[in-house]
């Protein structure tokens, strides 16, 4: 396979940016980090227009808080995880029909970090994205390989991922009508920059025909996660639906630089 960027596709729409706060921040900063992005969420008219749709995901704890801040300025949270059942004897776990309650619209699943650390399979993911879809959450699939290669393996591997998750080969996952699928290679999660534009690129254009083909969602995007940041869709251009955002975006004027650019404000 020939490394090279694939033609641009048709816009999708508007360009989704995730932010995740994983558990760098404590709760005084993540408030203090919210409100400046809510701040920067009201003067920003492709927020207001939709042409961006800015979703962010911090800690458990600051879940309601944040909502309140962040829920004015439309901008949109999420869980950074969930468990598989929705009530239990699950010390420590986290309800999707909670996370509803309390204003999130979506949730990220099989994250490489739970996969590495917390040791989910293919299956704990799989019964995740069904709680999610069971729920009305839109769940954010991460999925990418372990390991730094070629397009077409890590394609592959992506969608080896991506057809374990969704149950099967048939593409139906119990509920499931929106979906994001965030290509996150694990080699480029904290590194110092992403991964190649034209790997990136292939990989999401194998990774959206194999979905347009095989799931059932009404909506699919495709989106890129790992060391991304400012350039990092001037790079990409249509190849990817949007941006999943880690460290770089915790400088909220970092964010706003990255918004303006999907934007092309």
């Amino acid at each position: 396979m020939s490394e090279t960027v694939p033609a641009p596709t048709a816009s999708r729409g508007a360009a989704f940016l995730g932010v995740s706060l994983k558990l760098y921040l404590d709760h005084p900063t993540t408030l203090e980090w919210c409100r400046s992005v809510s701040d920067i969420a009201i003067d920003c008219a492709a927020i207001g227009d939709g042409r961006v749709e800015l979703v962010v995901l911090p800690a458990v704890t600051a879940l309601s808080a944040v909502a309140e801040i962040l829920g004015p300025a439309g901008v949109a949270i999420g869980g950074q995880d969930l468990w598989a059942e929705d009530r239990g004897p699950f010390t420590g776990e986290i309800s999707g029909a909670d996370l509803v309650a309390i204003g999130c619209r979506f949730v990220e699943v099989g994250h490489a970090e739970r996969r590495r650390i917390f040791g989910e399979t293919d299956e704990v993911v799989r019964r995740k994205l069904a709680a999610a879809a069971r729920n009305g959450l839109t769940p954010l699939l991460c999925i990418g390989e372990e390991h730094r290669g070629n397009a077409r393996d890590a394609a592959g591997e992506c969608i080896r991922q991506l057809r374990a998750a969704v149950d099967g080969d048939d593409g139906k996952a119990p509920g499931l009508r929106d979906l994001i699928i965030a290509y996150e290679p694990a080699w480029a999660i904290g590194a110092a920059e992403a991964a190649p534009p034209a790997h990136i690129a292939l990989v999401c254009s194998a990774i959206k025909r194999w979905a347009g083909n095989r799931l059932n969602a009404t909506s699919v995007r495709v989106i890129y996660g790992g060391a991304a940041g400012e350039g990092t869709v001037s790079k990409l251009g249509d190849s990817v639906d949007g941006l999943f955002l880690g460290r770089s975006a915790h400088d909220p004027a970092r964010l706003a630089r990255v918004i303006c650019e999907v934007s092309a404000c």
